[in-house]
């Protein structure tokens, strides 16, 4: 191509791509539109005296060169939802907040939360049908916590020394998920020094959230201390919460008291001896009734006791 056909075809290219560039401005002006885009929330504490709330911080980017007013709708599921219905989008990004707030002690779980946002009016004027909604998910996450309770059915008891005796402790799970419980004697050394024998048969259990009570067991024996006992003890049953110890950085647990008066008296071979004075007794008791049934005159004719009182 020559020199004089190369100039004049140059000026035509850059003539049409302006004219392009024109056209494409102007679409731009005159086609409204807006995207959308929301920052993943805090998880949501949903324990007794928690706000149980998060903030979606949102943000509305208008791409024309015209101010915009865009209607802004919810879709939240189990969780309620608070933000504003409509925002005026300024040629640029404009920042709003949502709301969300869960149940008091809501399961562990998640919920999506759609936001819509579309174009209601542009430069002033009403937008029909010309802009399609632009929509944002966001996963909203209700965090685990741990809450559990410890009963008994017996807060007093009152026993001999040298006794066995089945105490029952019921482990309640107040949490919203699944939760593994640990237990203990917590002042198991001070009991075995005092001369008690205990043993916990189950030391650990998973429990469902809102679940009945799990009965832990503990087998004791009282001491056998010489001598005559009249004494107070407290046995402490202490049961924790495993997730508590493992995410929540706080040990959560419980400790039931319970009281044991032990009154009596232990005297070694006590048992065997007074089994065997107890047989003898009965022995000589029922040989005697005998004796007394029947009668013997002077001549050794027996007559029945009860002839003697005619």
């Amino acid at each position: 191509m020559s020199a004089s056909i190369r100039v004049p075809f140059m000026i035509m290219v850059v003539y049409f791509v302006s004219l392009c560039s024109g056209v494409t401005a102007v679409q731009a002006q005159t086609s409204p539109d807006v995207s959308l885009t929301c920052d993943q929330p805090q998880p949501i504490e949903v324990y007794p005296g928690a706000t149980r709330t998060t903030i979606i911080y949102c943000t509305l980017t208008n791409p024309t060169t015209f101010s915009e007013k865009v209607e802004l709708t919810y879709q939240s599921g189990v969780v309620a939802v608070a933000g504003p219905g409509s925002a005026t989008v300024p040629p640029g990004d404009t920042s709003f907040q949502v709301a969300v707030r869960a149940d008091l002690r809501m399961p562990e779980g998640q919920q999506v939360v759609t936001i819509t946002a579309t174009v209601t009016q542009w430069n002033g004027a009403p937008v029909t049908g010309a802009s399609s909604p632009t929509e944002a998910k966001v996963l909203t996450v209700f965090k685990q916590f741990s809450r559990l309770r410890v009963g008994s059915d017996e807060a007093f008891i009152q026993l001999r020394p040298k006794v066995d005796y089945l105490l029952v402790f019921n482990v309640y799970n107040d949490g919203n998920a699944r939760d593994k419980f640990n237990v203990e004697i917590q002042n198991y050394d001070e009991l075995n020094d005092a001369g008690f024998q205990l043993s916990l048969p189950l030391i650990s259990q998973e429990i469902d959230s809102l679940a009945p009570p799990e009965q832990f067991r503990v087998q004791m024996r009282t001491p056998k201390n010489q001598g005559w006992t009249d004494q107070y003890y407290n046995l402490q049953f202490k049961a924790t919460s495993e997730y508590s110890v493992r995410t929540e950085g706080v040990p959560n647990y419980q400790v039931q008291v319970m009281t044991i008066y032990i009154r009596g008296v232990y005297l070694p071979g006590f048992e065997l001896v007074g089994t065997t004075m107890m047989a003898a007794l009965a022995g000589a008791a029922i040989g005697k009734r005998s004796e007394d049934d029947q009668l013997v005159d002077q001549e050794g004719n027996v007559t029945p006791l009860d002839a003697r009182m005619f």
